[in-house]
């Protein structure tokens, strides 16, 4: 950012340090929580799971670092679930399994029945909300614009 004083014609340069967004804040906290939770559950599934949720755990880093692979990361692993989400009707639809009815859900001592459509909709409305704080102009100010591909330099 340029200042130009109107009583002289100096030029004082005034470097404004970029903020980390609060949003992106918010979907680190998420990825962070989400990921710590899958390693808790590495060992009732497959090393996939664990080697995905290590992943994230270094995007976050990354992102934390303002590194530009972070930002790279988050963007390609925002579009995946995006896609992931949109296809979902489809993986899941088996048309031998369609007596069993609505997806019942239990959270304690609250139990709900939901139908599946009301399932996809929200996960494909949560990643269109991740696809869009990744894209976002105040989070692509929050990395550095320096070029770099390593996520462990800083």
């Amino acid at each position: 950012m340029t200042i130009i004083s109107s009583e002289s014609n100096e030029v004082d340069k005034v470097t404004v340090k970029p903020r980390l967004p609060k949003r992106l804040i918010g979907l680190m906290v998420i990825y962070t929580l989400s990921s710590i939770s899958g390693l808790m559950a590495a060992s009732s599934l497959s090393e996939l799971s664990a080697m995905l949720c290590i992943l994230t755990l270094m995007m976050v880093l990354a992102i934390i670092g303002r590194q530009k692979a972070g930002l790279y990361l988050l963007r390609v692993y925002c579009l995946l679930q995006l896609l992931l989400y949109s296809l979902l009707p489809i993986i899941m639809y088996d048309p031998d399994n369609l007596v069993a009815g609505p997806t019942t859900f239990d959270f304690g001592l609250f139990q709900a029945v939901v139908p599946d459509w009301l399932i996809y909709s929200v996960l494909i409305t949560l990643g269109i909300v991740q696809v869009w704080i990744s894209f976002n102009a105040k989070v692509k100010a929050w990395f550095k614009p320096r070029m770099n591909l390593n996520i462990m330099s800083s």
